[in-house]
């Protein structure tokens, strides 16, 4: 609610001016110090004067839900919010909140997890996946159509290398990898092959390359190498998919790296870029033989390389390789071309995965597909959630865009870069790792696929149940075993998603057991345990009187409301008002700055607030019948706001815990 009054401040604002000044200024409001200085504050009349500062103040007409306006300060214009009308419309609002958009209305496409089909999923991977679905939840909730895409890369270098350990270590042939795939947690047994496939390059360099030849048979759909392939890539993406639906994660579309070859998507961009002369054939040098893309025109490329990079091969990106395989980096300009409507190609699709609740996720396909599936792509913005170790490639994929004249689109394109997680000593140690001296003193260590060396995040999403299992057995022995069950699982779900979401990404995370088990300080279940205090005392209440009614909490009286907000207690009653109101404004936040550990933070500022007011006073007993319906309104506001801002983290509200 707050932030339609401030809507309505500056649109105010804007038209006065305009209106008796001629002038159009940019209004920038923002929130004073203190609260006895307003709820919103405008400096805008230092570009004008004092004189008009007071003016304006004297002369603007009223704004709904606006008490008064003040000057302060050498032009400076305060507005003080009226405090009952702010209440009474927050706790309307939270209500009835919803958010809609036309079916034609313009789509953003997210895409993000992305993890490669070869292995079991890791904590880092879980940063990802948490990070990309929290913003798609902000981006719907700000009323945004969002399409959410999975790439899958199931003709890359680590399917390759995967395949090359059944083939060459395990010595299984494609009839004896479908029984494994069959066994549970088949994903662990490719994450012990992939880390073996390592030592088995180290032993003998000359068997490298085994790796063109099993990634050109995988690209071209031929051979033994692209039927094991074509075994293990959709299995692993069925246990990761199970994997992030523990964590309330779906997705519509998995768009295949194998489409794009087979339905020469890359033929179309390629034809493209040599057309428009983004690329060239590298004479000489070390990528002879390589289609390239030069980089020195590009702003992009140029923020990504550095300094003193002017030989050609430094300023060029492979895209094509001499063998003639495509770079990653190659299929992705493909790729998001198409996510662009740009290419003049689509893929086929076939229904992959329905969800408990009926959502069907779809998954690219090379043959006829299903006439029925809906319209992918074609979005006007395009957000890729990647690391920011892949910063470079991803300006390569818009300075491609920029370099075929899509400048729009180019600019469209947004790299929703993140740091990675890593692990703490004293996490790799609890894991069994044996670290050097000099790794043993780092702040953190590095996650390595290769090595085998991270926290596989089914391993870590265990843990995490066990541990909020013993708590609540202890907590409520007789409650039923399958509820239990459950609000462990909200538990430990709220304390890994709000630990992933609190830092925000430029933070290199250092995961540790212990701070992510901990249940006090900020933290997840701290956040929830707020709700469970909210949610109790209208439990005890409808237990002590069985004609209560919490719908009633709907209709304020606006003058016991504004008594109370004028008394002694009054300021803290607002900043309480004030702040579960603002929901609104951090979202809007969090979407313009692509960054939801905002919203992360408004939820402990708010938990931490609500828990103060709790310990103050005490509602259930209060014997001033008209305050105690006040009191009882600002409980219901901050549980209110405070389920949907954790249900915007991914974040269930537990009754118990």
């Amino acid at each position: 609610m707050v932030h339609v009054l401030v809507a309505r401040i500056r649109a105010a604002l804007a038209a006065h001016i305009r209106r008796h000044y001629q002038q159009d200024v940019a209004i920038v409001t923002e929130k004073p110090p203190r609260i006895e200085m307003g709820e919103a504050a405008t400096p805008v009349c230092f570009e004008l004067s004092k004189q008009i500062a007071q003016e304006i103040a004297s002369q603007l007409p009223p704004i709904e839900g606006v008490d008064r306006v003040e000057i302060a300060g050498g032009g400076y214009v305060n507005f003080y919010f009226s405090r009952a009308a702010l209440l009474a419309a927050s706790l309307l609002q939270a209500e009835t909140q919803a958010t809609s958009f036309a079916p034609d209305a313009p789509k953003c496409i997210v895409e993000h997890t992305n993890i490669n089909p070869n292995k079991a999923a890791h904590i880092g991977h879980l940063r990802n996946a948490v990070l990309g679905d929290t913003f798609v939840r902000l981006l719907r909730r700000s009323g945004q159509r969002v399409e959410v895409q999975n790439y899958i890369d199931n003709t890359g270098v680590q399917v390759a290398d995967v395949v090359i350990g059944f083939l060459h270590i395990a010595k299984k042939t494609p009839a004896e990898v479908r029984v494994l795939v069959s066994q549970p947690r088949f994903d662990y047994y490719c994450w012990d092959l992939y880390a073996s496939v390592t030592h088995f390059f180290e032993e003998d360099k000359t068997r490298l390359s085994l790796r063109g030849e099993i990634l050109k048979s995988i690209e071209q759909g031929a051979g033994e190498a692209a039927e094991m392939a074509n075994i293990v890539a959709p299995a692993i993406v069925r246990c990761h998919l199970r994997t992030m639906e523990r964590l309330g994660i779906e997705y519509d579309l998995l768009p295949r790296e194998s489409e794009i070859l087979h339905l020469k998507f890359w033929d179309a961009a390629f034809e493209l870029l040599k057309q428009r002369k983004a690329v060239h054939l590298a004479a000489s040098g070390k990528n002879t033989g390589c289609w390239v893309m030069r980089m020195s025109d590009s702003s992009d490329a140029a923020d990504a390389t550095g300094p003193g990079e002017t030989n050609d091969d430094d300023d060029a990106k492979i895209i094509v390789r001499s063998n003639g395989t495509v770079t990653y980096v190659g299929k992705d300009i493909a790729y998001q071309l198409w996510k662009f409507g740009l290419l003049g190609r689509d893929f086929h699709y076939e229904k992959f995965h329905t969800y408990p609740a009926g959502h069907m996720l779809w998954s690219t396909v090379s043959t006829a597909g299903d006439p029925g599936a809906p319209s992918f792509g074609r979005a006007e913005v395009v957000y890729n959630v990647i690391d920011a170790r892949q910063a470079y490639l991803q300006n390569v994929v818009t300075a491609g865009l920029r370099a075929l004249g899509y400048e729009e689109q180019a600019s469209r394109s947004i790299h929703f870069s993140y740091e990675i997680v890593a692990l703490t000593p004293r996490c790799a140690a609890e894991l069994g790792y044996m670290l050097c001296e000099e790794d043993a003193k780092k702040p953190y260590v590095e996650v390595s696929g290769r090595k085998g060396l991270g926290v596989k995040a089914d391993d870590l999403l265990d843990r995490l149940e066990a541990a909020a299992r013993a708590e609540v057995d202890e907590r409520h022995p007789d409650t039923p075993d399958m509820e239990r069950a459950a609000i462990a699982h909200s538990i430990a779900i709220g304390a890994l998603r709000y630990f992933l979401l609190k830092f925000t990404r430029t933070a290199t995370i250092a995961f540790d057991f212990r701070d992510a088990l901990s249940f006090e300080g900020e933290t997840g279940p701290y956040c929830q345990y707020a709700v469970v205090r909210a949610r109790n005392i209208f439990r005890k209440l409808r237990d002590e009187q069985s004609e209560f009614n919490i719908a009633s909490l709907e209709t304020v009286d606006a003058t016991s409301a504004a008594a109370l907000f004028a008394s002694s207690d009054g300021d803290a009653f607002w900043e309480l008002a004030f702040l579960a109101a603002s929901l609104d404004t951090q979202i809007d936040a969090a979407v313009a700055a692509h960054e939801p550990a905002f919203v992360a933070k408004y939820a402990f500022q708010l938990a931490q607030a609500f828990n103060l007011f709790y310990h103050h006073h005490h509602i259930l007993t209060e014997s001033d019948l008209a305050k105690k319906k006040f009191l009882l309104q600002l409980s219901r506001l901050v549980e209110g706001q405070l389920v949907s801002a954790l249900e915007l983290l991914g974040i269930e509200s537990p009754d118990k815990m």
